[in-house]
């Protein structure tokens, strides 16, 4: 008996349809556990704060029990003298706590991706040790903790993207697949015209202008990305808007919006499903590329193209260079595998024998 019987959990309702292509996901081995790894490792990283902190997770002081995480508390509220947050590394803290019978639960690990260890036995960065397992970069920050938030902030940032761009190309191809003609036309014009511009030069001008923070580098990278899909949500519309059927609605009354929306975004959401995955890997390609090339995130983000630029000019510790490049390596690796598994769970050819 599964895990849903035990718990009587009710069973989508999934269509004949659906139920195959399922099946041919799954039949897919490799795409299906990359699946499941890459779920894991991206739900774990929307922990981060609880994996990888400089403040505990709970702290006892005199009978009452404080939050750190969630919280920010001054130093005075422990006895000491600043009104300012309190430094839970700093053994003067530590001491009062721990002088007043507290306690302190910790997180696995003791650095948020900022946090820089100032008690390093070496100068920065570090060799991986007992206390940084990875290392340290060339500031003394932790480079575990570095690399699971820039996982995090990648595969959100290519997440937003992904989806947005899809929202706006698949909108944009259905109108001039539908409509066709002159809007057809003006369309494809416009946008041979927008793809010809220069996405990364623009970035360098406006990096010299103004500072690009996650939701500005998005915006200006959603300019360009949204044509990535338009060329097969067109495709799919022009050969199906002649079709009986949706001729028939067309003489039944029925309103071109509900014709695109009911009749024909169904066909074309198959090319656009097959597609996102790629896109939302070259998405995390290109945030990687600008931040290593130093147009991406503002510094002192935790950035996985950071972290190679800093293997690139500290070529004397090479843990910085093998940590961003397996990790970026592993992350893509398994989203490629993924888009393969839905490519043949959308294939009307691949049947299970």
């Amino acid at each position: 008996m599964s895990l849903r019987d035990r718990l009587k959990l009710p069973r989508p309702n999934l269509t004949p349809l659906n139920q195959r292509r399922w099946r041919n996901f799954k039949a897919n081995r490799r795409g299906y556990w990359s699946l499941q790894i890459f779920l894991f490792l991206f739900v774990t990283t929307m922990f981060a704060p609880v994996i990888a902190n400089d403040k505990p997770l709970v702290l006892t002081f005199q009978g009452s029990v404080y939050f750190p995480i969630l919280t920010t508390y001054p130093e005075t509220a422990f006895g000491g003298d600043f009104a300012t947050e309190a430094d839970y590394r700093d053994p003067f803290v530590q001491d009062l706590i721990s002088d007043a019978g507290g306690t302190m639960i910790w997180p696995p690990i003791r650095y948020y991706y900022d946090t820089i260890n100032r008690d390093l036995p070496v100068p920065a960065p570090a060799p991986p040790s007992a206390e940084n397992w990875l290392g340290t970069d060339d500031q003394g920050r932790d480079v575990v903790a570095r690399v699971i938030y820039g996982f995090r902030i990648s595969v959100l940032f290519g997440l937003i993207l992904t989806l947005v761009s899809s929202v706006i190309g698949v909108a944009a191809g259905a109108v001039q697949g539908y409509f066709g003609g002159w809007t057809d036309l003006i369309f494809q014009r416009i946008i041979e015209i927008w793809t010809s511009v220069p996405s990364l030069y623009l970035l360098i001008i406006i990096a010299a202008v103004i500072e690009p923070s996650f939701w500005i580098l998005l915006s200006i990278l959603l300019l360009f990305s949204w044509v990535a899909l338009v060329g097969v949500v067109r495709a799919e519309f022009l050969r199906g808007r002649n079709f009986e059927y949706v001729n028939a609605a067309r003489a039944l009354g029925v309103s071109d919006a509900v014709i695109m929306y009911k009749h024909l975004l169904p066909n074309a959401m198959v090319a656009t499903l097959t597609f996102m995955p790629f896109i939302l890997n070259s998405s995390i390609t290109t945030l990687t590329s600008l931040d290593f090339l130093g147009f991406g995130l503002p510094p002192g983000s935790p950035s996985l193209g950071e972290l190679l630029a800093q293997g690139k000019a500290n070529l004397q510790a090479p843990w910085l260079g093998f940590s961003g490049f397996f990790t970026i390596a592993v992350m893509l690796s398994l989203l490629i595998f993924v888009g393969e598994a839905v490519r043949d769970a959308f294939d009307p050819r691949k049947t299970l024998t």
